[in-house]
């Protein structure tokens, strides 16, 4: 566990990312994109390239990864997100120890909110499917435009959510796995914790506050 020592550990309102920090969901999103790629009529890349993808909003990751035009990006979304609506979307799973930390936030009395690249109607099915939603007070992901895609806008987001939910915002914090995750919570002043359990690589984890390994040490720097 990677700390820093200004770290607080009283929060008033916590942050998670879905994928790679409650979902283990690379396989739906990597069988997702090999659809795509191949209905596209193009080289389906291997799974250790698709899990590039899992994580940044998937028109950026079209045009950086696979080298699309925004127009072309805007195609591969359309055929991504019919794919990924259906079924697929349920070939996840929740990482060991997550539902019981969230039921622990949750009884604690700090709000959760969630804040996701994902469009939110597939972010809130999710997590029905898997009975984690009541745990949360505001659900945000990626907007169907796809206006509201950059993790500092979806961040932004559900602070105003929070807040107009009640929630104290005195001192908030973002989990995840990504450095788009604690590059998004910096641009709104708040500090990440990044989850090694994810799709992240170890460069990744430089933007991080804090750094752990097990759902323990979460737990602990979330609950003390």
């Amino acid at each position: 566990m990677r700390v820093n020592p200004t770290l607080t550990r009283t929060w008033s309102a916590i942050l998670f990312d879905l994928d790679g920090t409650i979902t283990d969901s690379a396989p739906a999103i990597t069988s997702s994109l090999a659809h795509t790629f191949e209905l596209l009529g193009r080289p389906v890349p291997p799974v250790s390239e698709l899990l590039a993808y899992v994580g940044p909003p998937l028109l950026a990751a079209f045009r950086e990864y696979a080298g699309m035009t925004a127009t072309e990006a805007d195609e591969a979304l359309v055929v991504y997100r019919e794919h990924y609506s259906g079924e697929a979307s349920l070939d996840t799973a929740i990482y060991p120890g997550i539902a019981g930390l969230l039921e622990r936030i949750h009884a604690a009395g700090i709000p959760l909110a969630l804040a996701t690249s994902k469009p939110e109607l597939n972010a809130v099915k999710i997590l029905n499917h898997f009975d984690l939603a009541k745990y949360f007070t505001v659900i945000v992901g990626a907007s169907e435009d796809e206006v509201r895609s950059a993790k500092a806008d979806i961040v932004k987001e559900a602070l105003v959510r929070l807040a107009d939910a009640g929630a104290d915002l005195s001192a908030p914090v973002m989990v995840g796995d990504r450095s788009y995750d604690a590059e998004g919570a910096a641009a709104n002043n708040v500090p990440a914790i990044l989850v090694e359990w994810g799709y992240g690589s170890p460069a990744e984890a430089a933007a991080a506050t804090a750094v752990v390994h097990s759902t323990d040490q979460l737990a602990k720097l979330l609950l003390g």
